[in-house]
């Protein structure tokens, strides 16, 4: 480990941190642009197989950059359309990222350092940062915007050139440092571990953005919401916004197992995805037979159609997620983890008067507002497991075989689980207990 990774686990002050060298080289979890066709060929795209934990080059940073010392990071779905190169190989995004020039050629590697999660310590800022500081414990936004483009101060999302960072960008969070950007930052709260605050930015503000933010579906107190995966890392904090927000929220799991987990998180009815023939990544022949059995099951649960179906899983549950919806209902959706080319019958759509919105990650007031529900404690990370650095391409499997619950956690720089708590006496407040109520279940 380098002496500025050391410093920073030592806890040394800024003036030390800013004395210290920055490594020429550092450890990530990456891809490298000749494994590209690896996978011809093959049934299983096994991220195993592409995913490569070594060192790579530090890039030089931008003056409207701060170099973070990564204590933990996240694994993401996007991870795993990364390392198997679907639907197309990132690189094609961190070329047309270098096509724009000046500082944007570094991201145009022969490798590309992934993740989409991070929480850490701000080790370097350039010439042009104001508000952050060397010192600083801070978690990182995925949405990478330019501040110099009129759309992105309408939102954040809405610019042409927002991107994903760790996924559309390089230097991403699986990694003992990671490149950011200032409108990528937002302090850590001061009462969760590194793992805790780290697994909740992607998934979290991509959740409030669907169904909170005026963006979204605009939940409202009584709303019946439908959340597909209701115990992933969407779905776990799609549940808590819902009962949070006074709405009623039916899960769909495919498990009993998973059904516990997502009544723990305040579900108030659950459904298993095989009670409507649902039992793979493959549309029901007749969605609208499964419909309505989905629907039977509802209305026997809480009484209702859904006003609002959450949905991420795409090409499998679209169909029925667009005939299960009541009339003048919204479908929010804000990915296809089964196939982005979906079927549904439209007259259920247009002559019932519903809606279909997409949504796309969270804009930087919206993360904001999600880190202050954290701080108060009314959303809890969805946190379930840990994994080492190392162990990166293990913990992306676990996600890419759907395997996992809620969020896996990667440590970066932390050598252990636990780490990082800065205000204990919330944190016992809140009841230790109570901050990752899947962690049990992991």
């Amino acid at each position: 480990m380098d002496a500025l990774a050391e410093a920073v686990l030592a806890g040394a002050a800024a003036q030390e941190l800013e004395r210290l060298p920055v490594p020429a080289e550092y450890t990530a979890a990456h891809l490298r642009a000749e494994d590209v066709g690896m996978f011809a060929g093959s049934a299983d795209h096994d991220v195993r197989r592409s995913l490569t934990v070594g060192r790579v080059p530090m890039p030089e940073l931008a003056p409207d950059e701060v170099l973070v010392a990564v204590m933990a990071s996240g694994i993401n779905y996007n991870t795993v359309w990364s390392a198997m190169f679907e639907p197309v190989p990132t690189f094609a995004f961190l070329q047309a990222l270098g096509r724009r020039g000046g500082w944007a050629t570094r991201h145009d590697r022969p490798f590309h350092v992934v993740g989409s999660d991070a929480a850490g310590v701000i080790v370097r800022a350039g010439a042009g940062v104001r508000r952050w500081h060397v010192g600083d414990e801070v978690v990182v936004s995925p949405v990478y915007v330019d501040p110099e483009e009129p759309a992105t101060h309408a939102d954040g999302m809405l610019g042409e050139s927002q991107l994903a960072w760790g996924f559309e960008t390089n230097f991403g969070g699986l990694a003992h440092y990671g490149v950011v950007h200032t409108s990528q930052l937002l302090p850590k709260p001061a009462h969760l571990t590194w793992e805790e605050a780290a697994c909740n930015p992607l998934c979290a503000g991509t959740a409030y953005r669907m169904l909170v933010s005026e963006r979204g579906a605009r939940m409202t107190q009584g709303d019946v919401v439908l959340i597909w995966g209701a115990a992933g890392g969407l779905g776990a904090y799609a549940t808590q916004f819902v009962r949070n927000g006074g709405g009623i929220a039916v899960g769909i799991v495919s498990s009993e197992e998973k059904a516990r987990q997502a009544l723990a998180l305040g579900c108030h009815a659950v459904i298993d995805r095989s009670e409507i023939g649902l039992t793979g990544s493959e549309p029901p022949a007749d969605p609208s037979v499964a419909g309505k059995k989905l629907g039977r099951l509802i209305r026997a649960a809480v009484g209702e159609d859904p006003h609002i179906v959450f949905e991420h899983v795409g090409r499998a549950t679209f169909g029925v997620s667009v005939f299960v919806l009541r009339r003048g209902g919204t479908v929010v959706t804000c990915g296809s983890s089964t196939g982005y080319r979906h079927e549904f019958d439209n007259r259920y759509l247009w002559m019932r008067l519903k809606r279909v919105i997409g949504s796309h990650g969270a804009n930087l007031q919206e993360q904001a507002a999600v880190g202050r529900l954290l701080d108060l404690g009314h959303i809890r990370p969805a946190l379930s497991t840990t994994y080492a650095l190392d162990e990166a391409p293990e913990a992306a499997r676990l996600v890419q075989r759907n395997q996992h619950t809620g969020k896996v956690g990667v440590l970066a720089l932390a050598p252990k689980p636990g780490l990082g708590v800065t205000d204990p006496e919330r944190r016992a407040r809140l009841g230790e207990d109570r901050i990752a109520p899947l962690l049990p279940f992991g």
